[in-house]
């Protein structure tokens, strides 16, 4: 059934069909309709971070950027799901088309932006969430904030969300924000963990309650820049890692039309690259941190293989859009299946 859905979404432009894809959803899971689709959500809990996660399947962030579908989206079976990219003011992202198809290669480039709503939107809309699994907000900088003051937007989008989510995820790692990645870099990206660890324990100590945080970084790198900044990300106090964001290459997809949009490249063809990074991440942050791995899971046997590099935990995004929501029973039954990365 989803195949023919898709084949006529597929018509639409890439953002046309997102917005009446997911408000399809919103009026299914008010009708009930949302699990008739998709079935009772798949049970495998898995411990993290100190949360419980129905399953290991999540929502990677950009798909729902102002949370305004989590529960629409939580009835089709994700054991978490990230919102945002979330700034500090509104703003628009980049302009239109910014987002593009490569059916052939199952893989979408996108050019978005940050384009969402502001933090005050989201935090009013976490507030309303009944959603009964994990729900993590994906945080960035303004596109306008020089790189020497990014620390106060994720800061303040920290302060804002802190009490409203399970978990916060740092984005630094998005090639759509001018010199974002810059963040990356180890000098930089010290500073702007131990402002984020610093400013956590002073709301924990405020709120008594203790909310983790995660970075998400980039599969573009260099061996010696991705240990050192592992290195960096495994002795800040934070809780764990996300790998990976979407890639720059495209050497996978040249034959496309669409392989010169500029923008990152999600799907089948990050893999390879995505999977690489987060088995580096295993050796480096040793087999006790906690790894989120994301990037172009489109199969049970790819989160697998993931779950064999080292991740405790996916989150699909492309793979959804082009396999439905099968793909969270498929990943989850597959897990199930799998022997956990410290034993592989």
């Amino acid at each position: 059934m989803y195949r023919w859905l898709r084949k006529g979404m597929f018509l639409l432009s890439p953002e046309t069909a997102h917005e009446v894809a997911v408000r399809a959803m919103a009026a299914g899971q008010l009708t009930g309709m949302s699990r008739v689709f998709a079935g009772p959500r798949p049970e495998h809990p898995v411990e993290l971070m100190g949360l419980s996660f129905p399953n290991p399947v999540g929502l990677a962030a950009g798909f729902d950027k102002n949370g305004d579908f989590i529960d629409a989206l939580g009835a089709l079976g994700f054991g978490h799901i990230e919102v945002g990219t979330v700034t500090p003011k509104p703003q628009p992202g980049n302009p239109r088309p910014r987002l593009f198809r490569l059916p052939e290669h199952e893989a979408i480039i996108n050019r978005m932006g940050f384009n969402n709503k502001g933090v005050d939107h989201l935090a009013q809309r976490l507030r309303q969430v009944r959603y009964d699994g994990v729900v993590g907000a994906n945080i960035g900088r303004q596109k306008d904030t020089p790189t020497d003051q990014a620390a106060g937007d994720y800061r303040i989008c920290l302060e804002k969300l802190y009490g409203e989510c399970d978990y916060i995820a740092v984005n630094i790692s998005s090639p759509n924000t001018p010199n974002l990645r810059e963040l990356q870099d180890t000098g930089p990206l010290k500073e702007l963990l131990e402002e984020l660890v610093q400013a956590r324990t002073a709301l924990q100590a405020k709120s008594e309650t203790y909310r983790p945080i995660v970075v998400k970084i980039a599969p573009d790198w260099n061996q010696k820049a991705l240990d050192a900044a592992l290195e960096v990300i495994g002795h800040s106090g934070l809780d764990g890692l996300i790998a990976t964001n979407t890639t720059l290459g495209r050497a996978t997809v040249e034959d496309h039309p669409n392989a010169e949009q500029t923008g990152g490249l999600s799907g089948r063809p990050l893999m390879a690259s995505s999977t690489e990074v987060l088995a580096r991440a295993r050796v480096v942050l040793g087999p006790d941190f906690p790894i989120l791995a994301s990037g172009g899971i489109h199969s049970g046997d790819d989160a697998r293989e993931k779950h064999a590099a080292g991740a405790d935990l996916v989150q699909l995004y492309t793979g959804f859009i082009y396999e439905g929501p099968g793909l969270i029973r498929a990943c989850t039954h597959a897990w199930g299946k799998s022997a956990p990365h410290a034993a592989a």
